[in-house]
């Protein structure tokens, strides 16, 4: 392998000192236009390679920003991602994507890690709960700005950006019940994780809201896949009194809640309605097709690339917190449309 190319190999080439090479380099004023385009020129012709690290410690800016996800291939992260891209893209930022699987250990590398890069900033939807948020907060103490989306944790000086889940756990089960339900499960995810707390909030308020009594027995905690929401639906529709309608967390849980209801002959709506939450592409193409709470991930994504910007444009903004709450809205379909 040949030896790399440095500012060293070129000012030798020119005859020149290796600090007038790096002040040409970096389009520094006091080097004339013909100076530079030679060393422009010398630099292409001994293939030599700016070390972007360096520049960014020099510079204080890399124009690279951290994108950190639990898993990048479900769909809402892809286009919160897509959101993110398309608003830094044109403003010359480069998007740096880590999936950290909900692994704790791994979010506070993957973090630290670009910190070391000198990313300008970093955007988290954290796989951290408030159980174990302050193993993150050391790592957060920083110059640079952080945003969290969607799973978030409050910090002082962080700023967030959600959407209501709580009016979208709220306007699911009010949906359901002006529909004429009256027994409504909830599949919850994890209620150490705010989003998903929210969601339950707003559920339990609109039975209260509609003097309908809250039963334990049809709150049932799952993992957001398809296998869980089966097991939870066979275990709700053995209760003596089974629901009549179910609101989940998540529309994975849904789909095997629906999946399972439909192999025991029970008719959607008629027997049981379904809304879920997320509003992912699946949802519309099943049939029945299924109620579901949008996220506006694309939405989320440009919003949180803008409260960066800001941040970065004001210095003054890192040191403060702005949280963004986008509308939760919910996409009516035929999986819970039982009054004609």
């Amino acid at each position: 392998m040949s030896k790399k190319a440095t500012i060293y190999d070129i000012a030798k080439e020119l005859k020149i000192t290796a600090a007038t090479v790096s002040r040409a380099l970096n389009n520094n004023p006091k080097i004339s236009e013909k100076t530079r385009n030679l060393v422009l020129e010398t630099a292409e012709k001994l293939n030599y390679k700016q070390n972007r690290l360096a520049v960014a410690l020099k510079s204080g800016k890399s124009n690279n920003v951290g994108v950190v996800v639990p898993f990048i291939n479900k769909n809402f992260f892809a286009s919160v991602i897509r959101g993110i891209e398309e608003e830094l893209y044109p403003k010359g930022f480069h998007v740096i994507i880590s999936q950290t699987h909900e692994e704790n250990d791994r979010e506070k590398k993957i973090i630290q890690n670009l910190i070391n890069a000198q990313v300008d900033g970093i955007l988290v939807s954290t796989s951290f709960t408030n159980e174990n948020k302050n193993q993150l907060h050391q790592v957060l103490k920083k110059s640079s700005p952080f945003i969290f989306f969607d799973r978030v944790l409050k910090f002082d000086g962080i700023s967030t950006v959600t959407i209501d889940d709580y009016q979208g756990g709220f306007d699911a089960t009010e949906h359901l019940i002006d529909q004429g339900y009256r027994r409504i499960a909830h599949f919850n995810v994890n209620q150490n994780i705010e989003l998903y707390s929210n969601r339950f909030k707003g559920y339990k308020d609109a039975l209260i809201k509609h003097g309908i009594t809250y039963n334990s027995d049809y709150i049932i905690t799952i993992k957001n896949t398809m296998e869980a929401g089966k097991e939870a639906a066979k275990k709700l529709m053995e209760l003596p009194v089974p629901p009549d309608a179910i609101f989940s967390s998540t529309d994975n849980g849904l789909l095997g809640a629906v999946k399972f209801l439909q192999s025991k002959s029970f008719r959607i709506p008629e027997d049981v309605g379904v809304v879920g939450f997320s509003n992912e592409p699946f949802t519309q193409f099943l049939e029945p097709s299924i109620s579901s709470v949008d996220q506006s991930p694309v939405e989320m994504g440009k919003m949180a690339a803008k409260v960066f910007l800001e941040q970065i444009e004001n210095k003054a903004a890192t040191k403060t917190n702005t949280n963004v709450v986008l509308p939760a809205r919910l996409i009516v379909r035929k999986s819970s449309s039982k009054v004609k």
